[in-house]
């Protein structure tokens, strides 16, 4: 391994196991020294206007794991690690295929029915490692399983404590699932539900949901997973226009099912980042709106392509079934994993609770908990 720089000191360039270039400025922005990142926290302490704007790499010398670069005019010199840089690199070949997906993300279908990312509640309270294993398995499939909770209202809030924070919305921290005589939302009945994400209405959408079992003596209710991700990559497999449509145009939720309350929202039910990264689904049929944002020409594609979706969701080889018992629950990634009940009888009863949290809380959890384990390796 060994470094050079370009004439002019615009950037240096890491001779590893690829070649590997960082501009003068990036290096200098980046810098891990105390004067310009909070050893406490790793916060900046400067602004990008106090760094020259002719700053160029005046000197490079590299040992074995560190690079030192001395930039100019500030006269400065700096350390960095040659595993930090090689970390972070960005002079990699752009992802040319749209709708790509991180390495963190494992697509599944039914074949995942025998390997449903469960823990045992005490495990999670208890044992570090479990805890880091199953928020590791939730974030890479989108949901997670939790056996042998306590059978008390309220419970689910322990869940969630595992991860995060709840998210309060209008139903409030948390809400019942079970028959309502008038009820304000379908799921409040026995009907079952195709699966869908939640809250597709809401900007930002809940982006983590829990539902925990309180009773189930009732006949059916069996609770579904159906990986987002992988539909709309089987779409796109299967008739490219259709996933593009869906992901070129917005469509419009609302919801109005109670006094003072109207949410909407205008959002594709496909959605990419700029470098055409897949990283949300919206699906709900319940809460779709007037879709307005469609040319008149592409809407019957765009119908075709929602038809068609529907039909890859509702394909019983993309799903995993389970019925939670009391004192079991689920979390799902609702950005991504839609979630479904099969219809269950008016005799017995079923009770779940469920409420919202949100998924930054869940990384959180998962990157401080792999960095304290390797730091306790080191």
């Amino acid at each position: 391994m060994h470094v050079t720089m370009d004439q002019e000191g615009r950037f240096l360039t890491l001779h590893a196991e690829a070649e590997l270039r960082f501009h003068a400025i990036w290096l200098r922005d980046n810098a891990q020294d105390t004067e310009t990142r909070a050893p406490g926290n790793g916060q900046r302490l400067i602004a990008l206007r106090d760094i020259p704007d002719n700053t160029r790499i005046a000197s490079v010398e590299a040992g074995e794991t560190m690079v030192h670069v001395t930039f100019a005019p500030e006269q400065k010199s700096v350390a960095f690690s040659v595993e930090w840089l090689i970390a972070h690199a960005y002079d990699i070949k752009a992802r040319a295929d749209i709708g790509w997906l991180s390495d963190e993300i494992s697509v599944w279908d039914a074949g995942l029915q025998a390997d449903v990312p469960t823990a045992a509640f005490p495990s999670l309270s208890e044992d570090g490692a479990t805890l880091a294993q199953w928020v590791e398995q939730v974030a890479r499939f989108g949901f997670g399983k939790i056996t042998g909770g306590p059978i008390q209202e309220g419970a689910l809030f322990q869940v969630v404590d595992f991860f995060g924070f709840v998210r309060e919305t209008n139903y409030g921290k948390h809400f019942d699932v079970r028959t309502e005589v008038n009820p304000t939302n379908l799921a409040f009945t026995g009907l079952g539900l195709q699966a869908h994400t939640d809250n597709p209405y809401r900007d930002p959408v809940p982006t983590v949901q829990v539902l925990y079992c309180l009773e189930s003596s009732a006949a059916g209710g069996e609770n579904m997973v159906v990986d987002g991700f992988a539909c709309v990559r089987r779409l796109q497999e299967e008739t490219p226009e259709y996933f593009d449509v869906l992901a070129q145009y917005c469509a419009r939720f609302e919801y109005a099912g109670e006094a003072g309350v109207c949410l909407t929202s205008r959002r594709p039910l496909i959605e990419l980042a700029p470098d055409g990264e897949l990283i949300g689904v919206r699906f709900n049929n319940r809460s779709l709106a007037a879709v307005t944002d469609v040319p008149f020409d592409k809407m019957e594609l765009w119908y075709a392509a929602y038809r068609r979706l529907g039909e890859i969701i509702d394909d019983p080889a993309m799903e995993v079934v389970f019925r939670l018992e009391p004192g079991e629950a689920f979390v799902v990634d609702n950005t991504r994993v839609l979630h479904a009940r099969k219809a269950y009888s008016g005799t017995g009863t079923r009770w779940l609770q469920g409420c919202y949290a949100d998924k930054d809380g869940l990384r959180s959890t998962r990157d401080a908990l792999f960095r304290s384990t390797q730091e306790a390796a080191e």
